[in-house]
Protein backbone atom coordinates (compact mmCIF):
# COMPACT_ATOMS: atom_id res chain seq x y z
CA UNK A 1 0.00 0.00 0.00
CA UNK A 2 1.25 3.24 -0.48
CA UNK A 3 0.47 6.37 1.47
CA UNK A 4 1.10 10.30 0.79
CA UNK A 5 3.07 13.75 0.35
CA UNK A 6 3.04 16.47 -0.97
CA UNK A 7 3.70 18.88 -4.51
CA UNK A 8 7.26 20.57 -5.39
CA UNK A 9 7.19 23.59 -7.24
CA UNK A 10 8.61 24.85 -10.96
CA UNK A 11 6.90 27.85 -12.30
CA UNK A 12 5.17 29.16 -15.45
CA UNK A 13 1.67 29.48 -17.16
CA UNK A 14 -1.05 27.26 -19.52
CA UNK A 15 -3.28 27.36 -22.49
CA UNK A 16 -6.19 24.94 -24.02
CA UNK A 17 -7.21 23.25 -27.16
CA UNK A 18 -8.34 26.10 -29.80
CA UNK A 19 -7.75 26.12 -33.97
CA UNK A 20 -6.88 29.93 -33.62
CA UNK A 21 -5.82 32.11 -31.07
CA UNK A 22 -8.26 31.36 -28.17
CA UNK A 23 -7.50 30.28 -24.53
CA UNK A 24 -8.81 27.06 -23.55
CA UNK A 25 -10.45 24.28 -25.00
CA UNK A 26 -11.29 20.67 -23.57
CA UNK A 27 -10.98 18.05 -26.41
CA UNK A 28 -11.72 14.80 -24.60
CA UNK A 29 -14.34 14.60 -21.63
CA UNK A 30 -13.95 12.70 -18.28
CA UNK A 31 -14.26 9.14 -19.31
CA UNK A 32 -14.69 6.46 -16.79
CA UNK A 33 -14.27 2.77 -18.29
CA UNK A 34 -14.11 -0.80 -16.35
CA UNK A 35 -11.00 -3.12 -18.27
CA UNK A 36 -12.56 -6.36 -17.15
CA UNK A 37 -15.83 -7.10 -16.79
CA UNK A 38 -15.52 -10.14 -15.20
CA UNK A 39 -13.04 -9.66 -11.71
CA UNK A 40 -10.37 -12.44 -10.98
CA UNK A 41 -9.97 -12.86 -6.98
CA UNK A 42 -6.97 -11.48 -5.78
CA UNK A 43 -6.23 -9.78 -9.61
CA UNK A 44 -5.78 -5.96 -9.89
CA UNK A 45 -8.72 -4.45 -12.25
CA UNK A 46 -8.26 -1.01 -13.10
CA UNK A 47 -10.65 1.46 -12.97
CA UNK A 48 -9.77 3.87 -15.85
CA UNK A 49 -10.91 7.58 -15.79
CA UNK A 50 -9.29 10.22 -18.74
CA UNK A 51 -9.37 13.47 -18.82
CA UNK A 52 -6.99 15.96 -21.02
CA UNK A 53 -6.84 19.78 -21.64
CA UNK A 54 -5.17 22.23 -23.62
CA UNK A 55 -4.13 25.73 -24.21
CA UNK A 56 -2.16 28.08 -26.62
CA UNK A 57 0.43 29.14 -24.20
CA UNK A 58 2.73 31.96 -25.56
CA UNK A 59 2.50 30.68 -29.01
CA UNK A 60 0.07 32.56 -31.98
CA UNK A 61 -1.27 29.51 -33.18
CA UNK A 62 -2.41 26.31 -31.52
CA UNK A 63 -0.80 23.20 -32.45
CA UNK A 64 -1.07 21.01 -29.92
CA UNK A 65 -4.33 18.53 -29.81
CA UNK A 66 -5.30 14.59 -27.57
CA UNK A 67 -7.08 12.23 -28.16
CA UNK A 68 -9.40 10.63 -25.12
CA UNK A 69 -11.17 6.77 -26.18
CA UNK A 70 -12.49 4.94 -23.76
CA UNK A 71 -13.26 1.84 -26.33
CA UNK A 72 -11.02 1.99 -29.32
CA UNK A 73 -13.01 -0.83 -31.32
CA UNK A 74 -15.85 0.32 -30.46
CA UNK A 75 -15.20 3.85 -31.69
CA UNK A 76 -15.48 2.42 -34.91
CA UNK A 77 -18.11 0.29 -35.51
CA UNK A 78 -16.21 -3.09 -34.41
CA UNK A 79 -16.66 -5.60 -31.48
CA UNK A 80 -14.55 -5.01 -28.59
CA UNK A 81 -12.43 -9.04 -27.82
CA UNK A 82 -13.91 -10.82 -25.15
CA UNK A 83 -15.85 -7.44 -24.11
CA UNK A 84 -12.89 -6.46 -22.78
CA UNK A 85 -12.04 -2.26 -23.78
CA UNK A 86 -8.88 -1.50 -25.17
CA UNK A 87 -8.59 2.12 -24.59
CA UNK A 88 -6.73 4.71 -26.68
CA UNK A 89 -5.06 8.28 -25.46
CA UNK A 90 -2.70 10.14 -27.57
CA UNK A 91 -0.86 13.82 -27.38
CA UNK A 92 0.23 15.28 -30.70
CA UNK A 93 2.49 17.98 -30.84
CA UNK A 94 2.34 19.57 -34.33
CA UNK A 95 5.24 21.90 -35.23
CA UNK A 96 4.85 23.66 -38.83
CA UNK A 97 0.80 23.94 -39.00
CA UNK A 98 -1.69 22.00 -37.23
CA UNK A 99 -2.63 19.50 -40.07
CA UNK A 100 0.01 16.91 -39.65
CA UNK A 101 -1.29 16.65 -35.74
CA UNK A 102 -5.02 16.58 -36.48
CA UNK A 103 -4.54 14.22 -39.17
CA UNK A 104 -2.59 12.09 -37.31
CA UNK A 105 -5.00 12.28 -34.47
CA UNK A 106 -7.56 11.33 -36.61
CA UNK A 107 -6.26 8.33 -38.41
CA UNK A 108 -4.30 6.64 -36.44
CA UNK A 109 -6.56 5.18 -34.33
CA UNK A 110 -8.89 3.65 -36.83
CA UNK A 111 -5.40 2.73 -38.87
CA UNK A 112 -4.32 0.29 -35.78
CA UNK A 113 -8.11 -0.56 -35.25
CA UNK A 114 -8.78 -2.12 -39.01
CA UNK A 115 -4.72 -3.91 -38.81
CA UNK A 116 -5.74 -7.45 -39.54
CA UNK A 117 -3.43 -8.54 -36.59
CA UNK A 118 -5.47 -5.99 -34.19
CA UNK A 119 -5.80 -6.71 -31.09
CA UNK A 120 -3.80 -9.87 -30.75
CA UNK A 121 -0.57 -8.59 -31.49
CA UNK A 122 -1.07 -4.94 -30.20
CA UNK A 123 2.84 -4.22 -30.13
CA UNK A 124 3.29 -5.00 -33.87
CA UNK A 125 0.27 -3.12 -35.00
CA UNK A 126 1.03 -0.26 -33.02
CA UNK A 127 4.53 0.14 -34.46
CA UNK A 128 3.27 -0.60 -37.93
CA UNK A 129 -0.06 1.90 -37.82
CA UNK A 130 2.66 4.81 -36.74
CA UNK A 131 4.76 3.91 -40.00
CA UNK A 132 1.05 3.58 -42.34
CA UNK A 133 -0.46 6.94 -41.12
CA UNK A 134 2.77 8.75 -41.97
CA UNK A 135 2.59 7.30 -45.35
CA UNK A 136 -1.13 8.17 -46.09
CA UNK A 137 -0.20 11.86 -44.76
CA UNK A 138 2.45 11.93 -47.25
CA UNK A 139 -0.27 11.30 -49.73
CA UNK A 140 -2.60 13.59 -48.57
CA UNK A 141 0.59 16.33 -48.75
CA UNK A 142 1.36 15.46 -52.41
CA UNK A 143 -2.47 16.79 -53.33
CA UNK A 144 -2.53 19.71 -50.46
CA UNK A 145 0.97 21.29 -50.43
CA UNK A 146 -0.14 23.54 -47.29
CA UNK A 147 -0.49 20.88 -45.41
CA UNK A 148 2.95 20.50 -45.05
CA UNK A 149 3.60 20.39 -41.80
CA UNK A 150 4.77 17.57 -38.64
CA UNK A 151 3.73 16.30 -35.49
CA UNK A 152 5.24 14.21 -32.81
CA UNK A 153 3.07 11.37 -31.61
CA UNK A 154 2.83 9.49 -27.93
CA UNK A 155 -0.12 7.20 -27.58
CA UNK A 156 -1.08 4.96 -24.59
CA UNK A 157 -3.44 2.27 -25.15
CA UNK A 158 -4.71 -0.21 -21.75
CA UNK A 159 -6.08 -3.61 -22.55
CA UNK A 160 -6.70 -5.62 -19.46
CA UNK A 161 -4.05 -4.95 -17.40
CA UNK A 162 -1.40 -4.07 -19.79
CA UNK A 163 -0.22 -0.34 -20.55
CA UNK A 164 1.50 -0.06 -24.08
CA UNK A 165 3.11 3.51 -24.56
CA UNK A 166 4.08 4.36 -28.28
CA UNK A 167 6.44 7.30 -28.61
CA UNK A 168 7.84 8.94 -31.57
CA UNK A 169 9.18 12.75 -30.83
CA UNK A 170 9.33 14.61 -27.54
CA UNK A 171 5.99 13.86 -25.71
CA UNK A 172 6.61 12.71 -22.55
CA UNK A 173 4.54 9.97 -20.76
CA UNK A 174 5.17 9.35 -16.74
CA UNK A 175 3.54 6.70 -14.87
CA UNK A 176 2.88 7.07 -11.02
CA UNK A 177 3.50 4.27 -9.07
CA UNK A 178 3.04 4.86 -5.15
CA UNK A 179 3.78 8.25 -6.12
CA UNK A 180 7.07 8.01 -7.57
CA UNK A 181 7.81 8.79 -10.85
CA UNK A 182 8.33 6.06 -13.63
CA UNK A 183 8.89 7.04 -17.28
CA UNK A 184 7.39 5.47 -19.59
CA UNK A 185 9.41 7.20 -23.23
CA UNK A 186 12.09 8.31 -23.80
CA UNK A 187 12.48 11.80 -25.83
CA UNK A 188 13.65 12.32 -29.35
CA UNK A 189 15.89 14.56 -29.47
CA UNK A 190 19.28 15.41 -31.59
CA UNK A 191 21.13 15.52 -28.22
CA UNK A 192 20.19 12.37 -27.28
CA UNK A 193 22.95 9.87 -27.90
CA UNK A 194 21.25 7.08 -29.32
CA UNK A 195 19.65 8.62 -31.55
CA UNK A 196 22.51 10.71 -32.98
CA UNK A 197 23.98 7.51 -34.15
CA UNK A 198 20.83 6.53 -35.82
CA UNK A 199 20.51 9.80 -37.40
CA UNK A 200 24.27 9.62 -38.70
CA UNK A 201 23.91 5.92 -39.48
CA UNK A 202 20.99 7.68 -42.41
CA UNK A 203 22.88 9.89 -43.82
CA UNK A 204 21.57 12.49 -41.28
CA UNK A 205 23.53 14.99 -39.27
CA UNK A 206 23.49 16.69 -35.93
CA UNK A 207 23.95 20.87 -36.08
CA UNK A 208 23.97 23.18 -33.32
CA UNK A 209 21.11 20.48 -31.75
CA UNK A 210 18.53 20.34 -34.80
CA UNK A 211 18.22 17.20 -37.12
CA UNK A 212 19.95 18.51 -40.58
CA UNK A 213 20.14 22.25 -39.00
CA UNK A 214 16.45 22.12 -39.73
CA UNK A 215 14.28 20.22 -36.59
CA UNK A 216 14.49 20.23 -32.89
CA UNK A 217 13.09 16.07 -33.08
CA UNK A 218 14.62 12.72 -34.46
CA UNK A 219 11.25 10.94 -34.76
CA UNK A 220 7.88 12.75 -36.10
CA UNK A 221 5.25 12.38 -38.38
CA UNK A 222 4.99 14.57 -41.63
CA UNK A 223 7.62 16.98 -42.64
CA UNK A 224 7.24 15.44 -45.94
CA UNK A 225 8.65 19.07 -47.37
CA UNK A 226 11.76 18.88 -46.08
CA UNK A 227 14.58 17.68 -48.24
CA UNK A 228 16.29 14.08 -47.42
CA UNK A 229 14.44 13.41 -44.49
CA UNK A 230 12.16 10.68 -45.42
CA UNK A 231 11.40 8.63 -48.32
CA UNK A 232 7.67 7.10 -48.85
CA UNK A 233 7.89 3.46 -48.97
CA UNK A 234 10.99 3.27 -47.01
CA UNK A 235 11.86 3.11 -43.34
CA UNK A 236 15.52 4.49 -43.93
CA UNK A 237 15.88 8.49 -43.38
CA UNK A 238 17.24 10.28 -40.49
CA UNK A 239 13.38 11.40 -39.28
CA UNK A 240 11.59 8.17 -38.59
CA UNK A 241 7.86 7.74 -37.56
CA UNK A 242 8.85 4.43 -36.10
CA UNK A 243 8.01 4.74 -32.61
CA UNK A 244 9.50 3.30 -29.30
CA UNK A 245 6.89 1.10 -27.59
CA UNK A 246 7.35 0.24 -23.75
CA UNK A 247 4.73 -2.01 -21.82
CA UNK A 248 4.00 -2.60 -18.20
CA UNK A 249 1.78 -4.68 -16.70
CA UNK A 250 -0.79 -2.68 -14.02
CA UNK A 251 -0.91 -3.21 -10.65
CA UNK A 252 -2.67 -2.00 -7.62
CA UNK A 253 0.48 0.60 -6.74
CA UNK A 254 -0.05 2.32 -10.21
CA UNK A 255 -2.43 5.25 -9.93
CA UNK A 256 -2.45 7.32 -12.42
CA UNK A 257 -0.31 8.30 -16.17
CA UNK A 258 0.79 11.75 -17.27
CA UNK A 259 1.12 12.32 -21.07
CA UNK A 260 2.49 15.81 -21.96
CA UNK A 261 3.47 18.08 -24.81
CA UNK A 262 7.29 19.01 -24.58
CA UNK A 263 6.43 22.48 -23.28
CA UNK A 264 4.97 21.03 -20.20
CA UNK A 265 8.13 19.09 -19.16
CA UNK A 266 9.91 22.40 -19.86
CA UNK A 267 8.96 23.41 -16.85
CA UNK A 268 7.60 20.02 -14.49
CA UNK A 269 10.40 17.61 -13.46
CA UNK A 270 8.78 13.91 -14.15
CA UNK A 271 8.59 13.51 -9.90
CA UNK A 272 7.24 17.28 -9.56
CA UNK A 273 4.37 16.41 -11.99
CA UNK A 274 3.43 13.64 -10.27
CA UNK A 275 3.46 15.41 -7.15
CA UNK A 276 1.61 18.00 -8.08
CA UNK A 277 -0.95 15.78 -9.70
CA UNK A 278 -1.47 14.28 -6.68
CA UNK A 279 -1.76 16.67 -4.59
CA UNK A 280 -4.52 18.31 -6.83
CA UNK A 281 -6.60 14.53 -7.01
CA UNK A 282 -6.34 13.99 -3.39
CA UNK A 283 -8.16 17.32 -2.68
CA UNK A 284 -11.05 17.49 -5.58
CA UNK A 285 -10.62 13.57 -7.73
CA UNK A 286 -11.49 15.34 -11.07
CA UNK A 287 -8.60 14.12 -13.46
CA UNK A 288 -10.22 16.97 -15.92
CA UNK A 289 -9.44 19.47 -13.88
CA UNK A 290 -6.09 18.26 -12.77
CA UNK A 291 -5.34 18.86 -16.37
CA UNK A 292 -6.39 21.77 -16.42
CA UNK A 293 -4.44 23.03 -13.17
CA UNK A 294 -1.28 21.47 -14.53
CA UNK A 295 -1.48 23.45 -18.22
CA UNK A 296 -2.25 26.28 -15.96
CA UNK A 297 0.80 26.26 -13.51
CA UNK A 298 3.07 25.61 -16.49
CA UNK A 299 1.93 28.87 -17.83
CA UNK A 300 2.39 30.33 -14.53
CA UNK A 301 6.36 29.00 -14.55
CA UNK A 302 6.70 30.79 -17.50
CA UNK A 303 6.02 27.64 -20.41
CA UNK A 304 5.77 29.97 -23.55
CA UNK A 305 4.67 26.65 -25.90
CA UNK A 306 1.37 24.96 -26.64
CA UNK A 307 0.71 23.09 -23.80
CA UNK A 308 -1.52 19.63 -23.89
CA UNK A 309 -1.84 17.47 -20.55
CA UNK A 310 -3.49 14.03 -20.63
CA UNK A 311 -4.26 12.04 -17.22
CA UNK A 312 -5.50 8.67 -17.08
CA UNK A 313 -6.30 7.33 -13.42
CA UNK A 314 -6.36 3.44 -12.60
CA UNK A 315 -8.33 3.92 -9.76
CA UNK A 316 -11.99 5.57 -8.64
CA UNK A 317 -10.47 6.51 -5.33
CA UNK A 318 -7.84 9.41 -5.21
CA UNK A 319 -4.20 8.57 -4.38
CA UNK A 320 -3.79 7.69 -0.58
CA UNK A 321 -1.58 10.17 1.61
CA UNK A 322 2.24 8.99 1.75
CA UNK A 323 3.53 9.08 4.73
CA UNK A 324 6.81 8.12 5.01
CA UNK A 325 8.77 5.50 7.09
CA UNK A 326 9.74 8.36 10.42
CA UNK A 327 6.21 8.71 10.30
CA UNK A 328 6.73 12.36 9.38
CA UNK A 329 4.70 14.02 5.90
CA UNK A 330 7.42 14.27 2.96
CA UNK A 331 7.54 17.94 2.30
CA UNK A 332 9.40 19.44 -1.63
CA UNK A 333 9.93 23.21 -2.33
CA UNK A 334 7.12 25.42 -3.62
CA UNK A 335 6.96 27.37 -7.06
CA UNK A 336 7.48 30.60 -5.21
CA UNK A 337 10.54 29.35 -2.72
CA UNK A 338 11.92 27.41 -5.49
CA UNK A 339 11.86 30.99 -7.90
CA UNK A 340 13.24 32.79 -4.35
CA UNK A 341 16.51 30.25 -4.29
CA UNK A 342 16.76 30.31 -7.53
CA UNK A 343 17.33 34.62 -7.03
CA UNK A 344 19.43 34.00 -3.98
CA UNK A 345 21.35 31.61 -6.10
CA UNK A 346 21.91 33.98 -8.84
CA UNK A 347 23.08 36.67 -6.44
CA UNK A 348 25.98 34.88 -5.28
Amino acid sequence: MCVEELEGGFGEPAVEEPDELPRMESVCENTTVDVFKQNKPGNFVPNIRSGGWSDIGGRQYMEDTHVCIADLAKNFGYQSVDNEAISFYGVFDGHGGKDAAHFVRDNLPRVIVEDADFPLELEKVVRRSFVQTDSQFAETCSHHRAQSSGTTALTAMIFGRSLLVANAGDCRAVLSRCGTAIEMSVDHRPCSLNEKLRVESLGGFVDDGYLNGLLGVTRALGDWHLEGMKEVGNLGGPLSAEPELKMVTLTKDDEFLIIGSDGIWDVFSNQNAVDFARKRLQEHNDVKSCCKEIVEEAIKRGATDNLTAVLVSFHLEAPQIRVNRSGRVARSISADGLNSLRILLGNQ
